[in-house]
């Protein structure tokens, strides 16, 4: 293992040929929006129509097969004698009321006290096709469990949004959406850079290059940053836990799901049976006195959790990672601890155990490279770092 000192360390890499190229200026930020969250969010509400059923289907019967994942059957008994249930427009009370092929029942789920996020937004880029923000560290992009309003979307949707001067009048208003949509997704615990796009041809263009990233990932090729042909770059910058050795790692471990206590759909996991996926890794500095090591990684494909799933299959974890370790798998064993209890609102309890919504970790959408949706033209979007994500000589230069 070397012995050089974490700046002799830094100036070596800065010679080397298979060290990354150096990240572009900051892009100050152009405006900050802020709207506070609420202190109860709005409820929400989940229809159904009954289709043919070839015996008697009761109402606690529909609830406890079909939305199993939502609630135990006990907390099910505790919606519909609540009142939150209602058939055709009626409340319905009664667990055992028979329902007819065609009926439309609705769960309504009372509002509630979603858990503390942050609100603030800085934009860092806009123009009439794409706006570009700086996500904060617990915050999430998509509603999902106990966030439905606390989100980027939210944000984006309470906001007015004008698409100005590339399109021609009576075309503006068929290329615009109501409101930007992120076209990917960050984890809630991961800052940086999150792409929006304002209108739809923006948005079916971006999503064809993110399409185009995981080709090139199931063929096992991994392009240059900035081949000619490649339509979007991503670069992560991460602290991970450990001394990695190489300078340069390339990751093609597949990514499937499990079975996971708390996760309704599964956790993805470094599997051999799942879907494929590429990362690059470079080792900026390494500091020996605290074994961690501060690394950019460029995703060719983007499967949920990858760059966390990836690290701690190569054994460096994400310093701070809560749920994944060694190996890319949960530091839990995935075996179901549901015993029937159910909380106020009649869903399960919150996990004890951690699931991939927890924060903690180090990792930040530093910068990308993108062809412009619908200009062609090649611009670089660059997010600041914190602190804990800076090389030596990025923190003397910030001083």
């Amino acid at each position: 293992m070397s012995t050089l000192s974490l700046s002799d360390r830094a100036m070596e890499l800065s010679a080397s040929d298979q060290s990354p190229p150096p990240p572009p200026p900051c892009n100050p930020p152009l405006y900050t929006f802020v709207r506070p969250w609420p202190e109860f969010n709005d409820g929400l509400s989940y229809t159904d129509l009954i289709k043919c059923s070839t015996s008697v289907l009761t109402l606690i019967d529909f609830y406890a097969s079909n939305y199993k994942n939502s609630a135990p059957i006990e907390g099910w008994l505790h919606r519909i004698r609540n009142g939150q249930i209602a058939v055709d427009g009626k409340v319905v009370k009664d667990p055992d009321f028979i329902l007819r092929k065609g009926s439309k029942v609705v769960y309504h789920r009372l509002p509630w006290k979603e858990p503390s996020a942050p609100y603030l937004l800085d934009v860092l880029y806009e123009d009439d096709d794409i706006v570009v923000i700086n996500k904060p560290s617990g915050l999430q992009v998509l509603p999902g469990g106990l966030f439905q309003q606390r989100t980027i979307l939210t944000q984006l949707q309470w906001r007015e949004w004008r698409v100005t001067t590339s399109y021609p009048p009576c075309t503006k208003q068929k290329a615009s959406q109501a409101h930007p949509v992120p076209v990917h997704r960050l984890g809630r615990g991961t800052s940086g850079l999150l792409l929006c796009a304002k209108t739809k041809i923006a948005k079916v263009r971006l999503a064809s290059y993110f399409a185009e990233k995981t080709a090139n990932a199931e063929s096992n090729r991994f392009e240059s940053e900035f081949c000619n042909t490649r339509q979007i770059s991503k670069f992560y910058r991460g602290l991970v836990t450990g001394i990695i050795d190489d300078d340069e790692v390339i990751i093609t471990q597949p990514i499937g799901l499990v079975k996971y206590p708390g996760v309704a759909q599964g956790l993805y996991v470094a599997s051999s049976t799942g879907k494929s996926a590429m990362s690059k890794v470079h080792v900026l500095e390494r500091d020996m006195q605290r074994n961690q090591t501060l690394v950019q990684v460029e995703i060719q494909s983007g499967r949920p959790h990858q760059i966390r799933i990836h690290l701690s299959y190569i054994g460096h974890p994400l310093l701070g990672d809560p749920l994944y370790c060694d190996g890319g798998v949960s530091k839990i064993c995935t075996t179901d601890c549901s015993n029937g209890s159910f909380a106020e609102d009649g869903g399960y309890e919150k996990p004890v155990q951690p699931v991939p919504g927890d924060c903690g970790y180090n990792l930040h959408a530093h910068w990308l490279v993108l062809c412009h949706p619908t200009s062609s033209e090649r611009i670089t979007l660059v997010a600041p770092l914190p602190s804990l994500l800076q090389t030596q000589a990025e923190r003397s230069r910030a001083l």
